[in-house]
């Protein structure tokens, strides 16, 4: 399996538009962080697609992806399902609806918001999906998938094991029930927003808490701000076997 990171920043990505701060200005091509999205390809060369945000097109095209199996939503925040107008390539291609997974809640925001996609007459061409409401293991393009039920703030969210990997974004609650889901991961990811405590996301020493709760091998941080501060000064502040992810960044998995 391998995980590779399309995206990695907040809703408003890295750079921030008008931000003068240093890592907002960095040279250095770690700080540059599209919306949060990752794409998971399984030993039989299957792609999952976890979060389908507003960078989705330019994702695709830079990492070359020529098809997409199924798509996970955490939730149906912008930041996260903006770019499902742009499955329609995939429809045409693999000559069939794209399947897509998620809550109870992001599916009735996606019904709601996109009502046009959804609706019973259909306008020809536009994108063509099916949503799937998930609370217990399913399968998705032929690998079973746990959903782990989380909070951001009040908002219920998922994140998702997938055998060895569990990657949970936009998080800043997990049950103890919900972590035993986690135990024995090899590769965890976990949203970490900044240095500072936040609202609604974790913050960098309760991403570490779950880390070390959880006990992966490896453990990747995501969905980081410019407020968490330059890749080169943060990286070497991690505990072994944690790294802050970035862009493009491809692992792994055995």
């Amino acid at each position: 399996m391998r995980l590779t990171f399309l995206g990695t920043g907040t809703s408003q990505g890295v750079p921030v538009i008008t931000c003068p701060c240093s890592v907002c200005h960095s040279d250095d091509p770690r700080d540059r962080r599209l919306r949060t999205s990752a794409l998971v390809t399984t030993d039989g060369g299957a792609n999952i697609l976890i979060d389908i945000g507003p960078d989705f097109r330019q994702q695709m095209l830079t990492h070359g992806v020529s098809h997409l199996d199924a798509i996970l939503i955490t939730h149906a925040h912008r930041d996260h399902v903006a770019g499902i107008d742009d499955i329609r390539p995939f429809n045409y291609t693999q000559g069939r609806a794209m399947e897509m997974f998620m809550n109870a809640e992001a599916a009735h925001a996606l019904r709601r918001d996109y009502h046009y996609i959804f609706a019973t007459h259909q306008y020809p061409g536009l994108p063509e999906a099916n949503l799937h409401v998930v609370d217990a293991p399913f399968v998705a393009a032929g690998e079973t998938v746990v959903p782990i039920r989380a909070l951001h703030k009040d908002l219920p969210v998922l994140g998702f094991r997938i055998g060895p990997l569990a990657y949970v974004t936009d998080a800043n609650h997990i049950d103890d029930a919900e972590l035993e889901k986690l135990k024995g991961v090899r590769v965890l990811v976990i949203n970490a927003l900044r240095q500072a405590k936040h609202f609604s996301h974790y913050c960098l020493p309760e991403a570490l808490e779950i880390i070390h709760r959880v006990q992966p091998q490896r453990a990747f941080l995501t969905h980081a701000s410019h407020e968490m501060g330059l890749h080169a000064q943060v990286q070497p502040t991690l505990p072994d076997g944690v790294a802050l992810a970035y862009d493009g960044l491809s692992v792994e998995i055995h």
